[in-house]
C-alpha cells in the first residue's frame, strides 16, 4: 500500500465524518419547535450544516482522485455507524438492536457487492 492510497483513503472517511456531523446538525436544527417557515432553512445550524455537506462533496471527489469506485460505497456506508453514535451523543438517541442489526446488514451488504469475484 503506498502512501497516495492512504492519503486519499482517509480524505474519504474525514469526507463521511463530516457528512455524518452535518446530518446530525439538520436533524438537530428540525428538532426545534420555534422553526418554522422561512426561519426553517435560514438559521445558523441549517447554513452552516448545508456548508458542511458541500465541503464533504468537494472531499469526496478529491478522494476518488486515488480511491477505486468499487470503494467508495464500502468506505461511505461508515457514515451510517458514526451517524448512529453521533445521535447518540449529541441527539440523546438509544442505540437500540434493531439498529445495530440494521446497520450490520447494510454494512455487509455493502461489502457483499462490492466484492471482487
Amino acid at each position: 500500500m503506498n502512501l497516495a492510497f492512504s492519503y486519499y483513503h482517509l480524505i474519504f472517511v474525514v469526507s463521511v465524518t463530516i457528512s455524518s456531523i452535518s446530518q446530525v446538525m439538520l436533524k438537530k436544527s428540525a428538532n426545534k419547535k420555534e422553526n418554522t417557515g422561512l426561519k426553517e432553512y435560514l438559521n445558523p445550524l441549517v447554513i452552516i450544516a448545508y456548508g458542511l455537506f458541500f465541503i464533504s462533496t468537494v472531499l469526496t471527489m478529491y478522494a476518488f482522485k486515488g480511491v477505486p469506485m468499487n470503494q467508495g460505497p464500502v468506505i461511505e456506508s461508515l457514515g451510517y455507524v458514526i451517524v448512529m453514535i453521533l445521535g447518540r451523543i449529541f441527539l440523546s438517541e438509544k442505540i437500540t438492536r434493531n439498529k445495530l442489526i440494521g446497520i450490520c446488514l447494510i454494512l455487509a451488504g455493502v461489502l457483499l457487492c462490492s466484492w471482487r469475484f
